[in-house]
């Protein structure tokens, strides 16, 4: 049986052929996924097991920042796609529905309605933030238990790694992260520590994170090359 995360790979695959670029665990969102347009076609889903009230729910708490909502869970046995009733609620509402087979490939159930519920402006302008400015896509979408790869902590595990060469300023990670400064001083992970005026190293739990993330060995010279803010 499919769990959460597995589905998210097939749900991003089905939204990249329809040509946006996906990503997991945007702003609390399962999965956010954008077109080229500017300003971009903004389009969330969330992931369930069952097609349930809970998943409803937060489609509809979603829907004020997105184009486009979809609800994708589990295809039931024999290809059974759930209450009617609740396709009739989601196409009501505009929402579209995906069923994820256990072989990993996604059925169309409803396709998202035109119309668009009122949108909260600043949530929707953080989620585009966001996924511009996280490199890659780090974090399978439909987790809850780990610790989300948001951008800030891909630029603070890029200065985590630079020091394993030894102490650094701030202004030696600039060219890394622009905010090496505030990210050393607020020390939010707790992977840094002063060593004398102005310099800072990396502490016990700035080594495990590295060992942690091992993809953050090389995602410096990503963030040089991407100037991420």
């Amino acid at each position: 049986m499919l769990r959460e995360t597995a589905l998210y790979a097939p749900v991003k695959a089905f939204l990249e052929r329809l040509g946006y670029r996906a990503k997991g665990e945007v702003g609390g969102c399962d999965l956010v996924a954008l077109n080229g347009d500017d300003p971009p076609v903004v389009v969330i889903a969330e992931l369930k097991i069952a097609f349930t009230l809970e998943l409803l729910l937060q489609a509809v708490d979603r829907a004020r920042a997105g184009d486009e909502i979809w609800l994708a869970a589990r295809l039931a046995p024999k290809g059974r796609h759930g209450d009617r009733r609740f396709r009739d609620l989601c196409r009501r509402l505009g929402f579209g529905m995906l069923g994820v087979r256990d072989d990993g490939g996604v059925e169309l159930i409803l396709s998202p309605d035109a119309a668009i519920p009122r949108r909260d402006p600043k949530r929707r302008s953080r989620l585009v933030a966001e996924h511009n400015r996280r490199l890659g896509d780090p974090q399978a979408g439909g987790g809850s238990r780990a610790p989300i790869m948001t951008a800030y902590r891909q630029r603070a595990l890029a200065c985590a790694h630079a020091m394993t060469a030894g102490p650094k300023r701030p202004r030696d990670l600039r060219p890394l992260a622009p905010d090496a400064g505030p990210i050393l001083l607020s020390n939010v992970y707790g992977w840094f520590a002063p060593v004398t005026r102005g310099v800072y190293d990396l502490t016990e739990a700035g080594r495990a994170a590295l060992n942690r993330w091992p993809a953050a060995r090389d995602g410096g010279k990503e963030i040089v090359h991407r100037h991420v803010l």
